[in-house]
């Protein structure tokens, strides 16, 4: 006989926190209780859940006692100091930030990609970067069945990706502008609206590559578990409010057509097919947001490469759905319920 997990949400409060909710809710995962954590400033305050109002309970190393699943999205930092503590409790916890993503205790997961290694957990499993979960979702079928040996990707970041404070700068900036006002950057490094910058993460005074950037190759590598697999990749934080895209130029160890690429495609899980040329219609973040798919098009051949091993392509994918929530949530999905004691 089995019972319906009690669910714990750490970072409950933030963008990422709130798409967990909804989630849920939207697929039906079965949950006896929720418990919703947050810092102390937060605490006694609500959130709806299924027609009930959910009081905040500040997070505590006691807040896991009776949990079953942990959903973490409250930075690296609160990951690391209680996520141990959650799984010490004997909670299995599903974490969104990088804390744990290259630990090789620590399975990396997209379930469309590699959800068999959810299995291998230890308490902990990891939610790539929502940068990479965008470009690998439809990578990984095509890398099954011609090994994809280069990857070159530039990204198109939107503000979601820096929390629900960078989302309302967008908003409050570019009003502002539009009403002639000056408006000073709290959030980014740069003004916002109008405007785009690289990724607003430290940047490597070696390699010349940011946080995001470095975060994007190695997670491809673990992920479809690649050593050798050659990436380069840019990523620009773009005044778009919810959605990623990426242009990725990626070369096959064998000749590859466009035909070829939609035909895998389109029977690829988590894929939606979005390649009008003769109306100019493409992925776009307007009609990313809200969907799960990672919509493609854009592809075409690439000319660059004479051999005919290239393929580039364009996608976009809601950052907080199939970028952060909604995987986590499949993950917490492909979970054995536990047996009632």
């Amino acid at each position: 006989m089995t019972h319906d997990p009690v669910i714990a949400i750490a970072g409950v409060t933030g963008a990422v926190g709130a798409e967990f909710i909804a989630t849920m809710d939207r697929r039906g995962f079965r949950v006896g209780k929720l418990k919703a954590l947050a810092s102390a400033r937060s605490a006694g305050k609500t959130v709806d859940f299924r027609g009930q109002k959910i009081v905040i309970e500040e997070l505590t190393e006691r807040s896991f006692d009776g949990v079953d699943i942990a959903l973490f999205s409250a930075g690296g930092g609160i990951s690391r100091k209680f996520a141990p503590v959650a799984v010490k409790a004997g909670a299995v916890v599903v974490d969104n930030s990088s804390a744990f993503r290259m630990d090789p205790n620590v399975p990396l997961v997209i379930p469309e990609v590699n959800g068999n290694r959810i299995r291998d957990h230890k308490g902990i499993i990891a939610n790539p970067n929502c940068a990479a979960i965008t470009a690998l979702v439809p990578l990984w079928p095509i890398h099954q069945n011609n090994r994809i040996k280069r990857l070159i990707i530039s990204t198109y970041q939107a503000a979601s990706g820096a929390g629900a404070a960078a989302m309302e700068e967008l908003v409050e900036s570019t009003r502002a502008n539009l009403n002639g006002q000056v408006f000073t950057p709290r959030v980014m490094p740069h003004p916002y609206a109008f405007n785009l910058f690289s990724h607003n993460t430290a940047i490597d005074p070696e390699t010349g590559y940011n946080d995001e950037e470095s975060k994007v190759i190695k997670e491809t590598r673990k992920i479809f578990e690649d050593d050798k697999i050659a990436v380069g990749v840019t990523c620009v934080r773009v005044p778009v409010l919810r959605a990623h895209c990426e242009a990725i130029t990626f070369e096959c160890e064998r000749p590859i057509t466009e035909d070829e690429v939609r035909a895998i495609l389109a029977r690829a899980p988590g894929v939606k097919i979005v390649d009008d040329r003769a109306g100019n219609y493409f992925p776009m973040p307007v009609d990313a947001s809200g969907q799960d798919d990672v919509l493609v098009g854009r592809i075409r051949k690439d000319l660059s490469d004479p051999s005919g091993h290239s393929i580039s392509m364009f996608v976009s994918a809601d950052q907080l759905l199939k970028g952060a929530a909604l995987n986590a949530i499949q993950i917490a999905e492909l979970l054995p319920q536990r047996a009632m004691a």
